[in-house]
């Protein structure tokens, strides 16, 4: 018995899902590269060479991508600003209130292992895709007592495959969308009864004995199923009867604006979730305060009339081919040299292809050896070549790999010759910087301002004391109109050119007119920061002239001892609060002193 507005969604995922076939085909074979140990789980398997060998070049480049866009995104613990638009969320109160709650709650272990696979999506598929959602990780024990977690706003990578929207919307945020999830029985009972309240309590029970019926009869059920239509043709099982049979339950969550034929009302910015594509267990208007569904997309290289981007593998699966073609051709053509093709003429007696073997032929018998051409052999530079291409095509500089480009270069020319040859990396980083790290933590911010009850105690690390603290927080606190705005990937191109000016200025003539109006103080921050060595403690206020102060009085003491110990006459030295000193200690002090000064 389906509920007509679940089957439409389910028809409309059915219609968004067909529309990317050729994109999941596509994407299917990045990954059986990317992961292959050999051709023959690949395009290449359909080659006639005996030898199998996969270079995997794409791999690498995956692996090179993925560590330096980690690396560029979080270089700091605080990397991170509050931008208020009104007066009252710009004092000095406020904006460390909201920093050290975000910085704490992008420090948890959750944030980090979700990030990291956004990220692979990013290189993977060229479209990464993500949300927000409340964690409470605090266990209930059998004596009553709460065991203490985690409890705050964390986020949710979704998978590409999991997700179909119109792909020819002007918009991703304003896009209708359908999420699809797979969960356990006993995860849909328990979502069942955080659902119901006093007024559809019954309402939901009728619904799970419902689901319950229908899969006892699946289960029972011993003749031919006849599928009118493909409504029911779950993604994963051969059957919607295997589906029934299975643990699993397949929920699809519409996002988005929706028009409800039978009731005839819109509904408008909705949140609507069907369980067995016929069956509607949710219906209600979408809680965030930004107006539109918190999920953000971003995409790798964007197409104009296209919602699905490519990623920076897409182009250079052609190259891989190419790589592995030439290197098992290579293979097999040493294997000809090695071991020919033996040519047979007329009558010849059985023998065994070795060294000093004899073969008896008739007079019109012959064997000879069929060598291929040994020029395919010097086919390296080709492959060399092909190597370079992909690395500089996927927008990852040689230089990002440890390498230099051929040619003598002068002391700055080296860092303006990088920073030139990664502006391609530099795009697509601050692209998922601003695509998608900033609306997850805005997003954050905004569901701790609807879920956050009561004082929240949260672990603030001071930067300028190097010390761990706890400050309590409460939701007025984190409260006010504004934006976070990371800024890692932003400066990480900007902090390298800017030490490379500040090393040019300081050997320049111009310095000595400008050093009485420099800060001495504030710049060893500046480097402090952009070096981000603050937990090796090496820039402090004045920490030299302390240093400084400290090793001339220990100098003085030594030498006062020294003194002390030459001019003590021989057995008198019982007569002194210092011990007697030997030839060698004496000697040892001074080489400590001489080694102070």
């Amino acid at each position: 018995s389906p509920d007509r507005l679940a089957t439409k969604i389910s028809e409309q995922w059915q219609t968004w899902d067909s529309m990317r076939e050729l994109w999941k085909r596509d994407k299917e074979e990045i990954r059986k590269y990317v992961y292959a140990t050999d051709t023959s789980k690949t395009s290449n398997s359909s080659l006639p060479w005996k030898n199998k060998t996969t270079v995997p070049k794409l791999c690498q480049i995956r692996d090179n991508l993925y560590s330096n866009y980690t690396a560029t995104l979080f270089p700091q613990r605080k990397s991170m600003i509050w931008e208020a638009n009104e007066k009252d969320a710009n004092s000095k109160r406020k904006r460390e209130a909201i920093s050290n709650y975000m910085a704490w709650a992008i420090d948890q272990p959750g944030f980090k292992h979700e990030i990291d696979k956004i990220i692979l999506d990013y290189i993977d598929f060229g479209n990464a895709f993500a949300s927000v959602e409340w964690i409470d990780d605090r266990v209930l024990q059998k004596d009553g007592v709460t065991k203490a977690g985690f409890v705050g706003p964390g986020i949710r990578r979704f998978n590409p495959l999991d997700i179909a929207f119109d792909p020819t919307a002007d918009h991703f945020e304003r896009a209708p969308k359908i999420i699809r999830s797979t969960i356990s029985l006993g995860q849909l009972k328990e979502i069942l009864e955080r659902l119901s309240n006093d007024e559809n309590r019954e309402e939901y029970e009728n619904l799970w004995n419902y689901l319950r019926e229908i899969r006892s009869n699946a289960m029972k059920w011993t003749g031919e199923w006849a599928e009118r239509d493909n409504l029911y043709q779950m993604d994963g099982f051969t059957s919607f009867q295997e589906y029934l049979m299975s643990d699993s339950v397949e929920i699809l969550t519409f996002y988005g604006d929706l028009y409800d034929v039978d009731n005839d009302v819109f509904l408008k910015n909705h949140v609507i979730t069907v369980v067995d594509r016929h069956k509607l267990i949710g219906k209600k208007p979408n809680p965030s305060y930004f107006g539109t569904p918190p999920i953000y997309h971003v995409a790798w290289r964007k197409k104009p009339d296209n919602l699905w981007g490519m990623g920076p593998l897409d182009n250079l699966i052609g190259m891989q081919y190419r790589i592995d073609h030439i290197e098992n051709m290579k293979a097999d053509i040493f294997d000809l040299v090695t071991y020919p093709v033996q040519k047979v003429k007329g009558y010849v007696e059985d023998f065994t292809w070795q060294p000093g073997e004899k073969i008896f032929v008739s007079e019109e018998g012959d064997v000879d050896l069929v060598t291929p051409d040994v020029n395919v052999l010097q086919s390296d530079q080709a492959i060399s070549i092909y190597m370079e291409i992909m690395e500089v095509m996927a927008g990852a500089p040689r230089e990002a790999m440890g390498f230099r480009t051929p040619g003598e270069k002068t002391k700055y020319e080296v860092q303006s010759l990088e920073n030139a040859a990664s502006r391609v990396f530099q795009n697509k980083i601050k692209q998922f910087e601003e695509q998608m790290v900033e609306p997850l933590l805005n997003a954050m911010l905004e569901l701790a301002r609807r879920n956050l009850t009561g004082v929240s105690t949260i672990k603030v690390f001071d930067d300028e004391f190097k010390t761990a603290s706890f400050q309590s927080l409460t939701v007025e606190d984190i409260t006010g109109i504004g934006r976070i705005k990371p800024v890692a990937a932003r400066h990480f191109a900007e902090q390298s050119q800017l030490v490379q000016n500040l090393s040019n200025l300081a050997q320049s003539p111009i310095f000595q007119l400008l050093a009485p109006h420099t800060s001495s103080v504030n710049l060893a921050k500046a480097f402090e920061k952009m070096f981000n060595v603050e937990d090796f403690e090496i820039f402090l206020p004045w920490v030299g002239l302390a240093e400084q102060a400290e090793a001339q009085k220990q100098s003085q003491a030594y030498q006062e001892q020294v003194l002390q110990a030459t001019s003590t006459a021989s057995g008198m030295g019982e007569d002194f609060d210092m011990p007697p000193m030997s030839g060698a200690m004496m000697q040892e002090q001074l080489m400590q002193q001489q080694g102070i000064q």
